[in-house]
């Protein structure tokens, strides 16, 4: 199963430092049933773009939460043993939590597919955009359309070679 894990640059510097991921249980996104109900899709790729977006919005909460971090959303994508990553039944329709699983196995940052990282000019949107979160769950709609605006930039895909130079480790 192909999840996608929200981290910081900082969480993907030591991610790589350690070789590691997670050593379970943690959170990360997936194409849940909930979320392909929500979509309204079969194409697998759409759904897998889905939550990678939802994984995006993960991110930005972590950046929320340390105003230190620099402000480039940051997902990895993996592959997990089916099994190793479940939704709760019980968040399963809401809103908050589409596409969302525990992955309960520690992940090597060496099974990784893939680094998906905001661009340098996204830094004012998303940190824009991580500083009216708070406002924007609170239901003002100005902060929402803040918060949307990070959403207007792709993340870039980045192989996972690339990550020492994502992180300033590199050459």
């Amino acid at each position: 199963m192909r999840v996608y894990v929200p981290l910081t640059l900082s969480g993907l510097a030591e991610a790589y430092k350690t070789g590691e991921l997670g050593a379970g249980p943690f959170l990360a996104y997936a194409v849940t049933p909930a979320l392909r109900e929500w979509y309204l899709s079969d194409d697998i790729e759409e759904l897998e773009y889905a939550a990678l977006n939802r994984a995006a919005l993960a991110s930005l909460r972590l950046l929320a939460a340390d105003p230190a971090a620099a402000r480039r959303r940051v997902v990895v994508a993996v592959d997990v043993p089916d099994g190793a990553a479940s939704a709760d039944p019980d968040r399963g329709l809401d809103p908050a939590a589409l596409g969302e699983v525990r992955v309960t196995v520690a992940v090597r940052l060496a099974k990784a597919a893939a680094v998906h990282v905001d661009l340098d000019e996204a830094e004012a949107d998303v940190s824009a955009a991580a500083a009216a979160l708070e406002a924007a769950d609170g239901g003002d709609d100005d902060a929402q359309f803040v918060v949307d605006g990070a959403e207007d930039h792709e993340l870039l895909w980045y192989a996972t070679q690339e990550i020492p130079n994502l992180v300033g480790l590199g050459d």
